[in-house]
């Protein structure tokens, strides 16, 4: 069985050998948000099966595929579906491509997903730009004799998400007459079931504004690794109890579809004038 570590190198590797650049942006694509992807000129397209020591990408509205290219004049590398907890993975897995993506030489990860609005000033299809975050998986990625190697395991976390170019999108988003963008509180749950009414109450009284199942141990390892970090959560729908009737993933995948134009026009802002 590889080493942890052999896994990175071997997966690193192997992207090498199909593009001769280093990208400094990447670009981790949430439920229902590939569109994105259609936007990559002069695209390299390598499935993750292809990939050695990678897992695969199972979830409806995640490919399961590593885009790269260029956008908006920058060479950026695009992944195109995530890894979750609650599909069984390790953590260290779920964060695996942070790691292969600084080991290719990225600097700033842009982050989205899809999740449950909280607040009640926030509707379904606003983009909320994550300002902080609550871990409430019961377990972190730096956990474990391997991570160490990557630096330190006692990461500072007071500002995960960087400020001045939260600050920066803020303008951006003005400029380009979007004006459904929110900032808020992410939280992390383990999934795959949704929350219950009174999980939910307990959420926004600890401060959370938006629910969802992934991007914290990304955004937990990136900070580990010093990278750059913007965090993009789509509100796909309200939460259990704020909203009415039930809650499935097909009304998540069909209203952050109609989200999608607002959010690759803030993408491309960002990828062309912020880094």
């Amino acid at each position: 069985m590889e080493r942890y570590e052999e896994r990175i190198r071997n997966a690193t590797d192997y992207i090498k050998s199909k593009i001769s650049y280093e990208p400094k942006i990447g670009i981790i694509l949430g439920s229902g948000l590939s569109k994105i992807a259609d936007e990559v000129e002069q695209r390299v397209v390598i499935q993750y099966r292809d990939i050695r020591g990678f897992p695969s990408s199972t979830v409806r509205g995640h490919k399961g595929e590593l885009l790269c290219g260029v956008l908006e004049g920058k060479r950026v590398i695009l992944f195109n579906g995530r890894f979750h907890f609650y599909q069984g993975y390790s953590l260290q897995e779920v964060v695996l491509p942070v790691r292969v993506a600084a080991s290719l030489g990225v600097e700033l990860v842009i982050v989205t997903n899809a999740s449950g609005g909280i607040n009640p000033d926030f509707k379904p299809g606003d983009i909320m730009l994550i300002t902080d975050h609550i871990n409430l998986l019961g377990t972190n990625p730096l956990i474990g004799r391997d991570t160490s190697n990557f630096g330190p395991i006692f990461v500072d976390m007071s500002e995960p998400y960087d400020r001045d170019i939260i600050e920066k999108v803020k303008g951006l988003a003005v400029k380009a007459k979007i004006d459904r963008l929110k900032e808020g509180v992410y939280t992390a749950v383990s999934g795959p079931s949704y929350e219950t009414k009174a999980e939910i109450k307990y959420l926004a009284q600890i401060g959370a504004d938006a629910v969802g199942m992934s991007t914290v141990p990304e955004v937990i390892v990136a900070n580990q690794l010093e990278m750059k970090v913007l965090g993009i959560s789509v509100i796909a729908n309200m939460a259990c109890g704020i909203s009415e009737g039930k809650l499935s993933h097909s009304e998540v995948l069909e209203n952050v579809n109609r989200s999608s134009t607002e959010l690759i026009t803030l993408v491309r802002e960002i990828v062309g004038n912020v880094f």
